[in-house]
């Protein structure tokens, strides 16, 4: 079976490719590999959410759910110092790759590690930001929509990036029954940029 974005242990022949994009201001270089997600650029959808994204009044780390080779986690790092940025996915190809990212852009505010969705994750955060694995289902895409409300302080922030062929207006629907404010921040290309608010 070919490998997904979304597999635990990619099998693919390991192929890394090295590139730079400036995000938020700021010149960072990745290392990506086959058998993760958008592996010869930062995705145009990855890039409006990194772009639109505001930090959250309230103090607290943000969370990287899927976060592949790092582009959204370690930017948001990068520009937020003073924030600690936990990053997940269940692919541990990536989880090393965004490892290494993090090493060659010298972040440091940053905690990378296996997790299957939630199941490893123990805090709270001040905000949530995902750019969900729309191949690996629907069922996980509202997982990790629906499990971020408990994983959220009061007053806390998920940001997601879906595109509206992908699901977003189920999405939408979705998260107005589970938050408390829902708006759609940015439409871009098709793609939704949709921040859901916990009071």
């Amino acid at each position: 079976m070919a490998d997904h974005y979304f597999t635990n242990q990619p099998n693919s022949k390991t192929d890394k490719k090295v590139f730079s994009f400036t995000l938020r201001g700021n010149d960072l270089k990745f290392q990506s590999d086959s058998g993760v997600f958008s592996r010869n650029e930062v995705d145009f959808g990855s890039r409006v959410l990194i772009n639109v994204f505001t930090f959250p009044e309230i103090e607290g780390n943000i969370l990287d759910v899927g976060c592949g080779y790092g582009p959204i986690g370690l930017s948001i790092a990068k520009d937020g110092s003073s924030r600690m940025v936990e990053m997940v996915d269940v692919n541990l190809r990536a989880i090393e790759l965004a490892k290494e990212n993090a090493n060659v852009n010298k972040i440091e505010n940053v905690k990378i590690y296996e997790s299957s969705i939630y199941e490893n994750v123990t805090g709270e955060y001040a905000a949530i930001l995902t750019n969900p694995p729309i191949r690996a289902g629907k069922s996980v895409v509202h997982e990790i929509l629906k499990g971020a409300h408990d994983k959220l302080l009061p007053g806390g922030e998920l940001w997601v990036v879906i595109k509206k062929k992908q699901g977003a207006p189920s999405a939408l629907d979705l998260l107005k029954e589970t938050f408390d404010e829902v708006e759609v921040v940015k439409k871009d290309k098709g793609y939704y940029i949709i921040k859901s608010k916990k009071d």
